[in-house]
């Protein structure tokens, strides 16, 4: 499990099914098997005291980790412990999603992110639920038919990569914990 609070970045490298990423993030407490998330998507590492991870076709397919171009960078986090606080949201690092960006509108010192996605996506979402996107926890603003706006505030944008979307690029998106078993008992 994970906050949706970004920890670090990193920079992101693909060879054929493996990745591998370079970043200041302590790795003295990073074991084999270790969760961590790159991006909303909770990878295993499979060397200790290294960001490396293997990525099966479901993650290829799924999320935008296949798409990312060498060097690029990406949000890290580690996986949190029962103790510490939980200052986003309940966070899997499950991907349910893409989103697409298609309007960014500045607005004082924040930005108004706008993101085209899935009927099935938007069907969990509530307006000030929440919603993490690359990884990141926020609150949804507005909903509409095919989109979801988000704002970000100036510690948001000081603090994550999300400063750097441009129009039509593409991000992880992944719902609500609590809204996903809710709608599933009710569909049951």
């Amino acid at each position: 499990m994970f906050t949706g609070i970004i920890q670090h970045t990193g920079i992101f490298s693909l060879k054929d099914s493996q990745v591998s990423i370079e970043s200041d993030m302590s790795l003295e407490d990073i074991q084999l098997g270790d969760s961590i998330a790159v991006n909303g998507v909770c990878l295993t590492t499979v060397r200790a005291q290294a960001l490396i991870f293997d990525l099966g076709p479901e993650t290829l397919s799924s999320t935008t980790l296949g798409q990312l171009k060498s060097r690029s960078k990406v949000h890290l986090e580690k996986a949190m412990r029962l103790s510490d606080r939980l200052g986003g949201h309940l966070v899997q690092g499950h991907v349910d999603g893409v989103g697409k960006v298609v309007s960014i509108k500045p607005e004082a010192d924040s930005l108004h992110i706008t993101f085209k996605t899935s009927s099935e996506i938007l069907r969990l979402c509530i307006p000030k639920g929440s919603i993490t996107i690359d990884g990141v926890s926020l609150t949804i603003n507005q909903i509409d038919t095919d989109t979801l706006t988000v704002c970000l505030v100036p510690h948001t944008l000081g603090q994550t990569l999300l400063k750097d979307l441009k129009l039509g690029d593409l991000v992880n998106l992944e719902n609500d914990l609590i809204g996903k078993y809710v709608s599933n008992l009710q569909l049951n």
